[in-house]
């Protein structure tokens, strides 16, 4: 065989490959219930093409997963989401998107691992589901904000009101963001920097 005519495996995307600037790294994931819109978030803001494990939902799920409030959802997370982000010329954020149904939580573990911080994803339409997962990072000491999806016809609520609905306390941040737009799914990414930064700064405030 004649290797000499065999072209070359193909590589990376000039697009995919790290930033030769790039002097950190820094994990994070994004969580939240089913239907939240994790993926979106995390398609909306990769530099990278992402890296998604959705499959169309089946009958298999019926009386499994909860699906009110998002009936017309036809496909979902199995394993995790994947994309990157540069912060600045020296920072750079690797997102991990992580399934919402309760039977894929086994999962979170190795996710987890690693992680400096989270973003908490929220429907005010389905506040409820929000509640184990917060419950979880609490449970595992992953600093974290909380993220107000918009979307449409959702009722709009004070931020205060938001805080003592899902139990947070005062040093949690809460922003509003649309997962589909990038530069807000950025600006919810350095509200997380900032935070992770406050703590590091004052440990107390923790």
């Amino acid at each position: 065989m004649d290797f000499r005519s065999s072209e070359p495996p193909a590589g990376p995307r000039r697009a995919d490959t790290l930033p030769a600037t790039t002097t950190a790294a820094v994990k994070v994931v994004i969580v939240g219930g089913f239907g939240v819109g994790k993926t979106t978030l995390v398609g909306s803001v990769s530099e990278i093409r992402p890296l998604t494990t959705e499959e169309t939902m089946t009958q298999a799920g019926v009386g499994v997963d909860d699906t009110a409030g998002v009936e017309r959802k036809s496909s979902t997370t199995v394993a995790m989401d994947f994309g990157r982000i540069s912060i600045n010329e020296e920072l750079v954020l690797y997102l991990f998107g992580t399934p919402g149904q309760e039977r894929f939580w086994f999962l979170w573990r190795g996710l987890f691992e690693g992680a400096l911080g989270a973003v908490v994803l929220v429907d005010t339409r389905r506040l409820e589901v929000s509640f184990d997962v917060i419950g979880r990072l609490e449970e595992r000491g992953v600093p974290f904000v909380v993220a107000v999806n918009s979307f449409p016809g959702a009722p709009e609520h004070p931020v205060e009101e938001l805080r003592g609905a899902l139990d947070l306390p005062a040093s949690v941040p809460i922003v509003r963001c649309d997962a589909r737009l990038r530069d807000s799914s950025r600006d919810v990414l350095m509200t997380l920097m900032r935070y992770l930064h406050s703590l590091a700064v004052t440990p107390e405030a923790s």
